[in-house]
């Protein structure tokens, strides 16, 4: 089975809830056409570096996958017919990272020092 790494970019006007919803459907269509999803991050709403389609904000959802080609294709497809989605990129990979993701650890850190810096003033 191949690995892929699905990225989409959500309009900044849904709720989580709804970006949720895009997320599980996601998972719905790889798991119909025999993949899997192995891990689905949520990185939240974070501004992009420049307007796409008058958005200034994203909400930014990972989604690791296994499975054969078709179920990209079908997955894309998909995503390409979603008003919801403004941006989607999906990228194949020798293998998953194991824990979070890179994005995650990020936010992890940039909370953390954020704390610190409110506990000194």
């Amino acid at each position: 089975m191949a690995l892929y790494e699905h990225v989409f970019l959500a309009r900044q006007d849904l709720s989580q809830a709804q970006v949720d919803q895009l997320a599980a459907t996601a998972t719905e269509i790889v798991e119909a056409n025999e993949g899997k999803v192995t891990k689905t991050e949520t990185w939240g709403l974070k501004n992009l570096a420049y307007k796409i389609d008058r958005n200034r904000k994203a909400h930014f959802v990972l989604l690791n996958i296994e499975g054969p080609g078709a179920v990209v294709a079908e997955l894309e497809r998909q995503t390409r017919i979603n008003e919801d989605v403004i941006r989607y990129l999906t990228i194949r990979v020798d293998e998953h990272e194991s824990g979070p993701s890179v994005m995650m650890r990020k936010n992890e850190r940039d909370r953390k020092r954020r704390e610190a810096r409110e506990e000194r003033d």
